[in-house]
């Protein structure tokens, strides 16, 4: 005699009940794990100084680039510049191509790893406020902006 035919139906889908539950909770947890392992916390300046991440760990620096801290190196393709919220300032390096965007007195998220007390940015994202325009069309009046729409429509 079978195993299957020993239990009785009731029993039979209870215990496919309890195999479907346990691979649930367990894809579950292993996609907790995975997501915890490539999330990117969000940090401010008071906070990173405050409670540092650990060195290994890729997080992001939110804040404003510092007004007349934006230096960049000889081998011009490194920045050294500080992020601040207002109360506390972070030195950041970063090298490579900068955003069009990325100005002194701008915000800025870069994403990258605590180096002691530096942070060591691995990417920059240049961050605009609701007003932002781009080059191109900054001469454009509003009615040809409703012109430019209407075309493309």
């Amino acid at each position: 005699m079978s195993a299957a035919a020993l239990l009785k139906p009731k029993h039979q889908r209870l215990v496919l009940v309890v195999c479907a539950l346990a691979a649930l909770i367990g894809a579950g947890l292993l996609a907790a794990y995975a997501l915890s392992r490539q999330a990117s916390y969000f940090y401010i300046p008071s906070e990173i100084v405050a409670n540092p991440p650990d060195p290994d760990r890729a997080v992001r620096l939110g804040g404003m680039v510092e007004k007349g801290s934006l230096k960049t190196l000889a081998d011009g393709v490194t920045v050294n510049f500080i992020v601040t919220d207002g109360k506390v300032r972070v030195p950041v390096r970063f090298s490579g191509i900068t955003p069009d965007l990325f100005v002194e007195g701008s915000g800025v998220v870069a994403e990258g790893r605590m180096r002691g007390k530096q942070f060591s940015a691995d990417n920059l994202l240049a961050k605009h406020d609701e007003k932002y325009v781009p080059r191109e069309m900054r001469t454009m009046t509003e009615s040809d902006a409703k012109q430019v729409v209407a075309q493309t429509q």
